[in-house]
């Protein structure tokens, strides 16, 4: 799959089906409505296309720096990459963009720079300066620029909306278990190993810190955590613990990874955890052993489920 960071970059050899939209989380749902904008263009021997925005733009027109996001923009890439899509393109979301009216959005973007044949849109799409246009207007633009307007469904956009609300939901209260299985895939957290406090060597369990690639990236409530990680070819399983390290008096959120019989200095390299189970809340201990009692029942625990599901791991 290609990736253009402007409209103005693609330029496609043939026309397009466009579906327009955030499709974070890219879950099942999102699946849904992909896998038919690539059956449409497969079907009229067209491009595939997503066309889509950053930063969100609640975070340009409000200066909302709260809004978290399931995936990074690689992560979507390489979902949609999966399910097919041939194109996906970000624009760049300013408010210069935000003023356009419905009239240039459809000729300039959709009709000249993704040479759009069919869109497939939800009923509730908004565009153009005050998203004063709905998909009504997007119908009489299309009989005007002589393309197709298919309308997803109320319902499959519900059920969309319903599962991408779930999923937040889940990761703010570390229901990784629920968050999963809406996401058709394990949510991850991506970034760089860096150096840490040095605790956890000290009590030998020595733990990988991680950086975080993008800020506005979702983190999962604070507590314990299953995950597992490629590691030069090979899966590794690890207690992930997110939060503040109330033991020590912490008050930046950190994210360490004590990986199970795994002893290698990751120092700088990049990870990718995938969530697997939820272990327990964050706890403050009255001591460093308590702690490292904490951490060994932890280990027992992850080990019975990694055993459960995967018992060649151990």
């Amino acid at each position: 799959m290609e990736e253009y960071n402007s409209v103005n970059l693609f330029n496609p050899a043939q026309g397009s089906v466009v579906t327009i939209g955030t499709f974070d989380g890219v879950h099942i749902g999102h699946k849904a409505i992909l896998e038919q904008v690539v059956s449409a263009a497969k079907a009229n021997g067209l491009s595939s296309v997503l066309l889509t925005f950053f930063p969100h733009p609640r975070m340009v027109l409000q200066n909302d720096s709260s809004i978290k996001m399931i995936n990074t923009l690689d992560e979507k890439k390489d979902l949609l990459d999966q399910i097919g899509v041939d194109h996906m393109v970000v624009h760049p979301f300013t408010r210069e963009f935000s003023r356009m009216t419905a009239m240039e959005y459809v000729r300039d973007i959709l009709v000249e720079k993704l040479q759009a044949k069919k869109v497939i849109i939800g009923y509730d799409h908004r565009f153009g300066r005050n998203r004063v246009a709905d998909i009504n207007d997007l119908r009489e633009f299309g009989s005007l620029y002589n393309f197709e307007v298919i309308e997803i469904g109320a319902q499959q956009l519900d059920e969309v909306s319903v599962s991408s609300t779930k999923i937040r939901n889940a990761l703010n209260s570390g229901d990784i278990t629920t968050a999963n299985r809406y996401l058709g895939y394990k949510f991850s957290l991506s970034g760089q190993v860096v150096q840490g406090h040095g605790r956890g060597r000290e009590m030998d369990f020595p733990t990988a810190n991680l950086q975080l690639d993008q800020p506005y990236k979702i983190v999962p409530a604070h507590g314990v955590y299953l995950t597992q990680s490629r590691i030069d070819g090979t899966l590794r399983y690890g207690l992930t613990s997110i939060g503040t390290n109330p033991t020590f008096d912490g008050d930046q959120q950190s994210i360490e990874t004590y990986f199970l019989d795994f002893k290698q200095d990751l120092y700088q390299q990049n990870i990718d955890l995938q969530f697997v189970a939820f272990l327990r809340d964050e706890q403050r201990f009255e001591s460093a052993q308590e702690l490292i009692t904490a951490i060994k029942g932890d280990e027992a625990k992850a080990r019975k489920i990694i055993e459960q599901n995967d018992p060649m791991a151990l």
